[in-house]
């Protein structure tokens, strides 16, 4: 019996104890508290309005500096204070990015404040206004702004940035010949362990960032000669004397100069020549390249071949030109038009079409002057072979399938200038010179954008380069042969910086 009624017993308090337990068969409803508010919707602010937002949120925190203190208002408008803090957090890091660069737009833009920039191309460095520029021409001789790098820096940064050094190959020759002089005329400090971080951190590095931040984009030879460079100065032995260190990275410099850049002009050259007929042949070239004339003076001069030159250009560089002037110093048959008669030309007289490039990317795509693309893709629909000549060193290990992504800014008034009689490295100096100087051009007549600045609903775009998709190209014309854009991938590998520098040691 006592064995029956022991669990009889426990069974009500197991129960309750259970009861808690158990899961309940309908969910529970949250009740709102009664002073719960759901905040509206915070509406898409444009861009003008986030300036004028953080331009008050300035203002309020210089007039509550300007009293010593928090202002009085802060804590009676605690409400206000914590929406603008929240409303503040949302603007993403790109957009406080160009809010604080708003300042330079602005003056670009309209009368209103009115952004200039091309949105699309937003990403990309902004250029130098005309003026700024013309300002920091003449404080080239005070050197005031610049008073720890050596002179020779800002003098190539000015020369890069008013395109007075056009191209590739000339850029990389100048800056090379810059970091030699800078070599000559430096020691490392006596308390120095290692003169090959100092080298590298007092020399090489503060000099290729003034170019790049100062004055433009570096270009990818210049990129990849500096690479070689830096890697020439950490193979450098620790133990070794700064005189002896600085003959073998002097050496190193001028072989990187005369292999990457004169033989492979040379070769390319020779191995293009080959594709140019004896007689009749009529070659389209576009702009300026230093190694496409190149392979067009030795065809007619050493191989005695006789051909026309087509010379395509386009504003606002107008680099097709000094192209002209050359080919036709040396007795070559040309002919010179702009881009928008390329059609009726690639259509009726064109065999051959040879372009310079900028850089290769590696799935084959090609860097080149803005409207390069255009004539490749011109070409390719006539069934006409596209050669491009260029060098190893300008392969690049970046895949690009657009020009939005990478490329660089010219200057807009560039475009706005439509005078076509350019005289020096381009058109918009002279009148820079002229607003500078405060003269006054009463016969010359007034451009057509002039103001263009002043229109709401007009914005200028001047790109500096464009990408040639790998399916345009017939060939690559480099110093170890004509090859496919499918192979640039193989030259990128054993064209390195590192193998460079061993074949140069």
């Amino acid at each position: 019996m006592s064995d029956q009624t022991a669990p009889s017993s426990s069974t009500p308090n197991e129960a309750q104890a259970a009861a808690p337990a158990a899961p309940s068969t309908k969910k529970e409803k949250k009740v709102k508290p009664s002073n719960f508010v759901i905040p509206a919707k915070k509406p898409k602010l444009s861009k003008a309005e986030r300036r004028a937002l953080q331009e008050a949120q300035r203002a309020s925190k210089e007039a509550g500096g300007e009293r010593g203190g928090k202002p009085d208002g802060d804590k009676r408008g605690g409400d206000d204070a914590s929406t603008t803090r929240s409303r503040g957090k949302s603007v993403s890091e790109e957009e406080k990015k160009d809010d604080v660069d708003g300042e330079d737009h602005d003056n670009r833009g309209a009368g209103g404040g009115e952004d200039k920039m091309v949105s699309l191309f937003s990403h990309l460095p902004h250029p130098k206004a005309p003026l700024e520029i013309y300002h920091q021409l003449s404080s080239i001789s005070s050197n005031n702004q610049q008073s720890n790098l050596h002179p020779a820096i800002p003098t190539l940064g000015h020369l890069y940035i008013t395109h007075s050094l056009l191209g590739g190959n000339t850029r990389c020759r100048a800056m090379l010949q810059t970091f030699a002089l800078l070599l000559q005329s430096y020691t490392p400090p006596s308390t120095s362990r290692d003169f090959r971080r100092d080298v590298d951190k007092s020399l090489l590095q503060p000099a290729f960032q003034y170019w790049t931040t100062q004055c433009r984009p570096h270009s990818v030879s210049m990129g990849n000669a500096f690479s070689f460079l830096k890697l020439a100065v950490a193979n450098l032995e620790r133990e070794l004397e700064w005189d002896d260190a600085r003959e073998i990275l002097l050496e190193s410099m001028e072989a990187y100069v005369t292999e990457r850049i004169e033989y492979a002009g040379k070769a390319i050259s020779r191995h293009a020549g080959t594709k140019i007929q004896e007689k009749g042949d009529v070659i389209l070239v576009f702009g300026k390249s230093e190694v496409i004339n190149r392979l067009l003076l030795d065809a007619a001069l050493v191989d005695k071949k006789t051909f026309r030159v087509i010379v395509v250009d386009s504003r606002p560089l107008l680099e097709g030109r000094d192209t002209l002037e050359i080919l036709s110093r040396a007795g070559i048959s040309c002919t010179y038009v702009l881009l928008n008669a390329l059609s009726y030309l690639m259509m009726r007289e064109v065999t051959k079409v040879f372009l310079g490039a900028s850089a290769l990317m590696s799935n084959g795509s090609v860097l080149s002057r803005v409207g390069t693309a255009c004539v490749a893709l011109l070409a390719n629909s006539n069934h006409i072979p596209v050669l491009v000549g260029c060098e190893t060193y300008k392969i690049c290990n970046r895949v690009q399938l657009e020009s939005i992504t990478g490329n660089e800014l010219g200057d807009a008034e560039e475009v706005a200038c439509t005078d076509c009689a350019r005289v020096g490295p381009s058109n918009r100096w002279n009148v820079m010179e002229s607003r500078g100087s405060g003269e006054k051009n009463e016969g010359r007549e007034v451009d057509v954008l002039a103001d263009w600045k002043d229109q709401p609903n007009l914005k200028l775009l001047n790109l500096m380069y464009d990408l040639t998709p790998s399916d345009f190209v017939t060939g690559i014309v480099t110093e170890v042969g004509i090859l496919p854009p499918s192979s640039v991938a193989v030259l990128l590998r054993e064209m390195s910086p590192e193998s460079a520098f061993k074949g140069a040691s």
